[in-house]
């Protein structure tokens, strides 16, 4: 398992900055400016007055048939009280209502309707609501003003509700900083800028409400995000808390096809300043404190904006920012509790410039910080918890890194990038300070760094070598973590023995680095299988190394790998892993390094074509493990098939998470493992029938089985992905083009070639369907047989299409007759088989997702 969520992008983290706070309470009081910073900040004062601003008594009114849209929102008063915040910088920027009101919200596209379908009951959001509490920065008070009528009386609404107000205006404080920050003074030197750019299209509104049925939810319109419209609730399940995003998308596309299929790139990524350089010094202090300064190069894309994100985790505390030696103001927004990105643990930070960026402006910033976020494992290992943020960046986006680590002796630390300097201290000299160097080949999308007392052992795959680092000793919760990884296991019969529990008991304990050379010789193993299909490996050098947890994770030429993979084969069995857990466990380390390539080098560009490079990276491992062992590689399949299967509490099967363009909203209240199951299980499912389809396409009736070949359709459309996109972000629509290129004709449905039909059934889609066969005819005519019938279709829409290949059985013996492309219930075929045949049988060797 790998970057469930390696690094969210601002986009995302941005719908995530609500608290579930109840609107009735009013038990917390709102944060204040912390103590001890410096007076006469401005927009820190902004910042801290949108963060508490409360209720106006002089502006509360009845209202009555008032309604207001954005974008596929409407939302309705019909009649009760509403109060409107105080000013902060001349701006109304939110109120309070009470009474009665309406919001209707149509999702555009089947994917996103079965997505509130599976939240709210149904496809279309139509909810009563009693109170709401409303956040805006656009001219909403304005407009709302000719169905407002004053009401003097009414002066204890205000006071009533003005404490909730207060907590509940922290949620969007950040985002409406981004907006007002233009209106602060120039302190520009030459004072020459303009204050506001009034050509940036920024508007938004965020609206919690009480709903009648659904309880407190939230709808948001925001004209600068990726996905402008979107609808969620937070819910907590056995105390963790879930966001559930109902719905998110564009406004302004129309259709499924054309909205899914063609995503934007999140925020952070593009947009309004990209950052092409890193330049970052650290001195890490064993076992918890790094000390660091980073130097930022970018460029300015759209000018006007005078605060910009970035990404920091909260447990790093910002001494200083300044641009070209100009100190800047820097605002770091703590984790609001409850929210989804307290759960995360990362956070972001606002920088505010003197003046108004402009459009092609080249910046240089230098950050000057230092935290604890590092974590001691036990036995040598220690934990790097911020991950993708332990250093300031706008999100997943290729760009240069250099990178100097100064740790102390005894610590080997490994860093993404090729390490350019030897340690300038020796580990034998106590008194040394040793010092790293790792510098990018070429344009990686984020930079990451282990360490801990390890083991080296070496391997060779062609010219490159593949290292490994692993301590002697598991992290001190193994036993623990061991018991939790595995598969409950049934009691015993009445009156048998008790089996005993082998975790307690005293084999030798695990020793990572004793499997180390075993780790080193698989990596090198899988990389010279995926450069003879993807091309050549791309980093000159990589590192495996061992990390705590059952997790692992891939960074371009650096691995952190689950100390559960360095295991042996014996020391799973006494974990009493399922057969097909142990399989899975052994297939990581070809999954991290396939990431190499897919995640890596080819990025994804936005949220909804993450399950390009989970569910890529996983099916080319599983590709290495089909030429291997064939009868492993299907119960691995059949295994993911039957995760989507399964069912929740609630008896909704896991497949109704949502389709892979979902990402990482898959994981939900619902189906807390939703993204896992649907990216890594249907997702490789997607990639292993595309995979057929076209050899089977290209294969003559009669034909045998084409082996799988360097050189087949599938693998040829990889080789131009990888060489096409190599540095650069991919979308769905981007490969399905290239997959197109190597369609054979027999796969053009309707004379089109096209693979439509396949994004809109099986990529957006989440159906399993089942196939069967009615009607068979057989009629000997001559050397041949023509065979008629038809193939019905349940568990699917009726619009999915599936080329499902047919196949004669004579004197038992499978022949491949051709595929039909099943579009509907019940779809009739007619195909040429072989004389005498008297059985026909659909898909036996299992290559399309489908019930059993």
């Amino acid at each position: 398992m790998t970057k469930v969520i390696r690094h969210m992008g601002l986009a995302a983290i941005a719908l995530y900055l609500l608290t579930g706070a109840n609107l009735a309470s009013s038990a917390q009081t709102p944060t204040e400016p912390p103590k001890g910073e410096a007076p006469g900040k401005a927009a820190e004062t902004l910042y801290f007055q949108l963060r508490s601003v409360g209720l106006d008594k002089q502006r509360v009114y009845r209202v009555r048939d008032a309604s207001f849209n954005r974008g596929a929102i409407h939302i309705t008063l019909d009649d009760g009280a509403i109060a409107f915040t105080e000013d902060v910088a001349g701006h109304v920027t939110g109120a309070f209502f009470q009474g009665e009101g309406e919001v209707l919200l149509l999702p555009p596209d089947q994917a996103e309707r079965a997505s509130m379908m599976l939240f709210t009951g149904a496809a279309i959001l139509e909810e009563r609501f009693s109170t709401a509490y409303f956040r805006f920065n656009d001219k909403t008070f304005s407009e709302l003003m000719p169905s407002l009528r004053r009401a003097d009386e009414l002066e204890e609404f205000a006071t009533q509700w003005n404490l909730t107000a207060k907590n509940l205006a922290a949620g969007d404080a950040l985002r409406l900083l981004l907006t007002f920050s233009r209106s602060l003074p120039v302190t520009s030197p030459t004072g020459v800028q303009k204050a506001e750019d009034a050509s940036i299209d920024d508007h938004f509104l965020h609206a919690r409400l009480q709903g009648e049925k659904l309880g407190n939810f939230d709808v948001a319109y925001d004209s600068v995000a990726s996905e402008q419209v979107w609808v969620g609730q937070l819910r907590t399940v056995q105390d963790v808390s879930f966001y559930d995003m109902w719905a998110s998308f564009a406004a302004t596309r129309a259709g499924a096809h054309h909205d899914a299929l063609n995503t934007v790139s999140d925020e952070g990524k593009s947009g309004d300043l990209t950052i092409s350089r890193f330049k970052i010094k650290a001195d890490v202090h064993p076992p918890t404190e790094i000390s660091a300064e980073a130097w930022l190069e970018g460029t300015v894309h759209q000018g006007g904006q005078r605060a910009v994100l970035f990404e920091l985790s909260r447990a790093l505390i910002i001494q200083s920012v300044d641009a070209e030696g100009l100190p800047l103001e820097f605002i770091h927004n703590p984790a609001l509790e409850g929210s989804h990105r307290a759960r995360l643990g990362n956070d972001l930070v606002a920088l505010v410039f003197p003046a108004p960026l402009q459009a092609g402006q080249q910046l240089k910033l230098h950050f000057l910080y230092s935290g604890n976020v590092l974590s001691e494992a036990g036995n040598g290992l220690l934990y790097v918890g911020a991950h993708g943020t332990w250093y300031p960046n706008r999100g997943l986006a290729m760009a240069d890194y250099d990178l100097e680590f100064h740790t102390p002796p005894g610590w080997t630390l490994l860093a993404t990038g090729k390490r350019v300097e030897k340690a300038s201290g020796s580990a034998s000299d106590a008194s040394s300070e040793q010092v790293t160097h790792w510098v990018s080949e070429r344009p990686i999308p984020v930079a990451g760094f282990n360490l801990g007392r390890y083991t080296r052992a070496t391997a060779k795959a062609g010219e490159m070598t593949v290292e490994t680092y692993a301590a002697e000793g598991m992290e001190r919760t193994f036993p623990k973590a061991a018991a939790e990884s595995v598969a409950p296991i049934s009691p015993p019969p009445r009156g048998a023995r008790p089996r005993p529990n082998l975790l307690s008991i005293a084999p030798p304990p695990p020793s990572p680095a004793r499997n180390a050379q075993v780790v080193a010789d698989r990596s090198a193993q899988a990389i010279e299988f995926f450069e003879k299909r993807f091309g050549p490996y791309p980093y000159t050098s990589l590192a495996l190394t061992q990390f705590p947890g059952v997790l692992s994770q891939g960074w371009p030429g650096l691995i952190f790998l689950s100390s559960f993979s360095f295991l042996t084969p014996a020391e799973r069995q006494q974990l009493h892993m399922p057969q097909v857990n142990m399989i899975l466990s052994e297939g990581v380390i070809a999954h991290e390094t396939a990431h190499q390539w897919w995640g890596d080098l080819v990025g994804w560009s936005g949220y909804r074509d993450q399950w390009i490079v989970e569910g890529l990276a996983n099916y080319c491992s599983l590709m290495l493990l089909d030429s291997e062992n064939p009868e492993q590689f299907r119960t691995v399949m059949e295994k993911y098939r039957e995760g989507l299967l399964e069912k929740n509490k609630q008896g909704d099967q896991l497949l109704e998470a949502g389709p892979v363009t979902l990402g990482s909203r898959l994981s939900s209240s619902h189906f807390p493992d939703g993204y896992e199951a649907i990216s890594y299980g249907r997702g490789t499912w997607l990639f292993h029938m595309l995979r057929n389809m076209m050899r089977d396409a290209g294969r003559k009736s009669g034909g045998s089985a084409q082996p799988a070949s360097t050189d087949e359709p599938f693998v040829r459309a990889l080789l131009k992905v990888r060489n096409r996109y190599e540095g650069k972000s991919i979308t769905t629509r981007d490969l399905l083009q290239v997959f197109e290129e190597e369609l054979p004709p027999s796969l053009w449905y309707e004379d089109h070639k096209s693979l439509d039909w396949f994004f809109q059934g099986w990529v957006n889609g989440t159906a399993v369907p089942r196939f069967d066969l009615q009607g068979v005819k057989y009629a000997d005519k001559g050397t041949t047989t023509l065979v008629t019938g038809t193939i019905t279709e349940k568990f699917a829409p009726k619009d999915l299409v599936t080329p499902v290949p047919v196949y004669a059985v004579v004197a038992n013996k499978s022949i491949f007759l051709g595929q039909v492309f099943v579009d509907g219930l019940e779809t009739p075929f007619h195909l040429t088989a072989p004389t005498g045949t008297r059985r026909i049988v659909l898909d036996p060797a299992g290559t399309l997702l489908t019930r059993r």
